[in-house]
């Protein structure tokens, strides 16, 4: 059956007559690069050019070209693309937008990506000025934007490439919720992925093209359901999730490839950190007989091309100011990563909630509530620069205060934990607040079971009925990571407070060596 991975026994059992049209391609592949042009620390975040030079550091654009020149070496056939989230993340992306990605996703060679929600931070405009200077294809099945005129005429659904004269279909995917993750606009309404793809599948099909990836910026979760509820899909290329596959690892997620009703799904964790490595042999009717591989890590071993160290440093030039301003100390790291932030408390979310409550405590806010979505790296010990600030926090977020009710803080609350299995960026960091949580709840239905405020000196049941001063960033008080309750004109609001990473800045500088903590203010049972 198309679709189905055949493997193992099943491939030895080809006649040999029939292996003259077995058909090889190593699949290559990124995704949730988020600018990280530089090589990255073993925290996700700014490596010192010392740490760099010792070989303690990974990634880096200079590190992935040289990977990929090896690959693509020693592979017959061979694509290179994207699982989406190129955009957002550092000072280059800030400075640049789409620009500098588009140059150096150029210089790669990338045969198509798809578009992930952070493509849409900037709205419609930035990315279309992107689209327009890469070349390559950037695709998105699951969407209607007929209506959005920036993008109507130039993103596309799928696409077919020619590889070793064979047709290669390739679909996008992009989160559903990205409307709730970004600024995709008004003019543009997400689609369920499983009907987009078996859409984009069919037509491609009825076209003769047999062989079909996917390129899903959706989540490995998301990835799973598309592989068991469509027909025809023969690999799916994820992200969203940061999900590490491998066959090696005690630390990934799953297998790679992990195999679902036939169908092999890869992923490459994050940041340039690896570069996925997938080997898919094709019979002649376009089933996949054999898929193989590993995630190859970017560490020292991998020669930097001196070409691609040169440019990216010329362009760091006019960051070099605000990147080298030293902020504080930190007596100790401070942990800010995705998989512990997103599902727990951390110190990252409380050294920003508290920085965040303590700007506008003498306007009488009470509660700090932000999401960890928005907290993308952790810092080491010792010296803390602004580039590293700004690493943490990239989004150029504001400050926002609003009024609303204790019943509403504990539907936010509800909201913040009802995505965790899927490492949602909705999960809530929190000051001048404590909650209890039941992960065996359903999602909505009573997962917060204890709220407490901070009343006096100490804490007390928060009151449904009473309203509260919060603050939030203004992402998240407009509605963003599904916080709808937070947005409207009936708020009491002010959204236009310093930026999120200037407050955190000063912060640590007040408080001299920083020594990170948490200290149970958000428990589960």
């Amino acid at each position: 059956m198309k679709g189905a991975f055949l493997g193992g026994v099943a491939a030895l059992g080809l006649s040999a007559g029939a292996a003259w049209a077995e058909f090889t391609l190593t699949i290559l592949h990124t995704n949730d690069f988020h600018a990280r042009f530089e090589p990255i620390s073993k925290y996700d975040s700014t490596c010192k050019p010392e740490d760099n030079n010792a070989g303690e550091c990974f990634g880096g654009t200079a590190r992935l070209i040289t990977a990929i020149r090896e690959a693509r070496d020693r592979a017959g056939h061979s694509i290179l693309v994207d699982g989406g989230d190129q955009f957002q993340g550092t000072l280059f992306y800030t400075h640049y937008k789409g620009k500098m990605a588009a140059e150096m996703m150029n210089r790669l060679g990338y045969d198509a990506m798809t578009v992930g929600n952070h493509e849409f931070d900037d709205g419609p405009e930035v990315l279309r000025g992107f689209m327009d200077a890469v070349e390559f294809p950037v695709l998105m099945s699951n969407a209607d934007i007929s209506r959005e005129k920036v993008l109507a005429d130039a993103l596309m659904k799928s696409t077919v490439i020619e590889v070793g004269g064979q047709q290669i279909g390739l679909v996008g995917l992009t989160p559903e919720d990205t409307h709730e993750l970004a600024s995709p606009g008004p003019n543009i309404t997400f689609t369920d992925p499983v009907a987009a793809v078996q859409g984009e599948v069919d037509l491609l099909t009825a076209r003769g093209v047999d062989k079909i990836v996917v390129l899903s910026h959706s989540g490995y979760g998301v990835d799973q359901r598309v592989a068991a509820e469509t027909i025809g899909v023969d690999v799916i290329v994820g992200g969203h999730s940061n999900t590490y596959l491998s066959n090696i690892s005690d630390d990934a997620a799953g297998p790679y490839p992990t195999v679902v009703n036939g169908v092999p799904i890869v992923q490459a964790y994050a940041y340039g950190k690896f570069l996925g490595e997938l080997v898919v042999t094709f019979d002649d009717a376009g089933n996949v007989i054999s898929a193989e591989g590993e995630p190859l890590i970017m560490d020292a071993a991998v020669v930097e091309d001196a070409e691609i160290v040169s440019r990216i440093g010329e362009m760091a030039k006019p960051l070099e100011e605000v990147r080298a301003r030293r902020v504080a100390e930190v007596a100790a790291p401070v942990e800010g990563s995705r998989d512990i932030c997103r599902q727990q408390e951390c110190e990252m979310g409380n050294l920003v909630a508290d920085a965040m409550l303590e700007r506008v405590a003498d306007q009488g806010v009470t509660i700090a509530i932000t999401n960890s979505g928005g907290l993308r790296a952790s810092f080491d010990a010792g010296e803390v620069t602004m580039g590293e600030v700004l690493t943490v926090l990239p989004f150029q977020n504001t400050l926002s205060t609003f009024e609303v009710s204790g019943a509403t803080l504990i539907e936010a609350l509800e909201n913040g934990v009802s995505q965790v299995e899927d490492g949602a960026g909705r999960f809530p960091q929190v000051a001048g607040m404590t909650f209890r949580w039941d992960p065996s709840a359903a999602p909505g239905e009573g997962r917060v079971r204890e709220v407490m405020v901070a009343e006096g000196a100490g804490f007390t049941p928060i009151d449904p009925e009473k309203n509260y001063l919060v603050v939030s960033n203004n992402y998240v008080r407009n509605g963003g990571d599904g916080y709808g309750m937070f947005s409207g004109d009936d708020k009491n609001a002010y959204d236009y407070g310093p930026d999120l990473a200037d407050v955190v800045a000063e912060y640590l500088a007040a408080n001299g060596s920083y020594r990170p903590y948490t200290d149970g203010r958000i428990s589960r049972e």
